[in-house]
């Protein structure tokens, strides 16, 4: 009789949660996921302008200080325009008289400039600038698609907030380098495809407590793209530790499935990722381009028990064997209602008036006329 008493208990289950309308999927995936929604408040577009002699343009990251209630937006300038280097922004974000929350003006209030470990500018084509994050310690990383194409290695670099002076760089598995396996089949990140998000996790705000770091490369390495039988393109997320004694240290390394390249499409990659308050959950932002112009989708990230791939040079076949982040759709951009420029940065911004937590993504323009420096203000929801 056991089996059949196991049989109704389990028909009943289901006829139960069919008449509530939720499936066991629905609420397997509830579990995973924290329950976070956005609410989009506007957009604000920054003049085009100088500041110090520079071209304020190419914003393809940012980074908030809470303390000094700054933003801090990274150029992906080449040190072509001018040296590589990133701006003090201040929001100023308020109600207004219909109530409505939302972004009134935004100030660049200062430039600072990257300097290598010699201490002097980067030179031109020896820097490709992607991604930023502020860490408790007043210092900023700063990750570096490198420059494949001229032999330049990409690098995640911890610069000195106040000088830009390079103090460090952690350490980069071989088999993110731009080269050529033994059997002469290319390896490491392609070209401007490469460290294009970046993301701290801190629980502490003190200099010396420890902290930890996530980056991900854009596009998937060269020799798992040629070798993986997926539609969804493979990437490695990389977790690192930062303590104050001793080196960084790379903790582990997981598969991130970028979504299928939709049809019309000839760009497509991940280029940001934002840690929320719980360990082990981000935000990821997606960004398309093509013949129907821009697209973004941001996604909650989890990583439940996912495999930790550090001994895989080659990411080959269909990578079942493997289990990757869970990520789920939080928002697809295309259902705002307004023309998305190539958004590439995001952070958490200051806390809004009733409270709530405000997110703000920026669009790198490209130095072109015909795009622009886009601000996205959104008021995030963890219930």
């Amino acid at each position: 009789m056991k089996p059949v008493v196991v049989f109704v208990t389990h028909l009943i289950l289901v006829i139960f949660l069919t008449a509530c309308g939720i499936s066991p999927q629905v609420l397997a995936e509830q579990r995973l996921f924290p329950p976070v929604s956005l609410e989009f408040l506007g957009e604000y577009q920054l003049p085009k302008q100088t500041f110090e002699g520079t071209s304020v343009g190419g914003l393809s990251g940012l980074s908030y200080d809470r303390q000094r209630d700054r933003f801090y937006a990274l150029s992906d300038d080449r040190s072509q325009k001018a040296p590589a280097r990133f701006y003090s922004l201040k929001l100023s974000i308020s109600d207004g008289n219909d109530g409505k929350t939302e972004i009134n003006s935004i100030t660049v209030e200062a430039v600072t400039f990257l300097k290598n470990s010699s201490g002097e500018f980067y030179q031109v084509q020896t820097i490709d600038p992607e991604g930023i994050a502020l860490s408790p310690r007043d210092t900023v990383f700063i990750s570096s698609e490198g420059v494949p194409k001229r032999g330049i290695n990409p690098f995640i670099g911890e610069f000195n907030l106040k000088t830009g002076q390079l103090e460090r760089t952690l350490p980069l598995p071989e088999r993110f380098l731009p080269g050529k396996e033994p059997d002469g089949t290319p390896r490491g990140v392609e070209d401007n495809l490469g460290f294009e998000s970046l993301t701290i996790s801190a629980t502490s705000t003190l200099k010396d407590d420890p902290f930890r770091l996530f980056t991900a490369n854009e596009w998937s390495l060269s020799q798992d793209t040629a070798q993986t039988d997926q539609k969804q393109k493979p990437l490695r997320l990389l977790h690192y530790g930062i303590n104050s004694i001793g080196s960084p240290v790379l903790i582990a390394e997981h598969l991130y499935l970028l979504d299928e390249t939709p049809n019309g499409v000839v760009s497509n990659g991940l280029t940001d990722l934002l840690a929320l308050p719980q360990e082990g959950f981000w935000l990821s932002l997606e960004r398309t381009f093509g013949l129907s112009g821009n697209g973004a989708k941001l996604f909650e990230l989890v990583n439940s028990n996912a495999s930790d791939i550090s001994t895989r040079l080659k990411l080959t076949g269909d990578l079942k064997d493997i289990n990757p982040l869970q990520k789920k759709l939080l928002l697809d951009l295309s259902d705002l209602g307004i023309e998305l420029d190539n958004l590439e940065g995001m952070t958490f911004g200051p806390r809004l008036s009733d409270g709530s937590q405000s997110l703000i993504l920026v669009s790198d323009d490209n130095f072109n006329q015909t795009q622009v420096t886009q601000f996205l203000l959104f008021r995030l929801k963890q219930e």
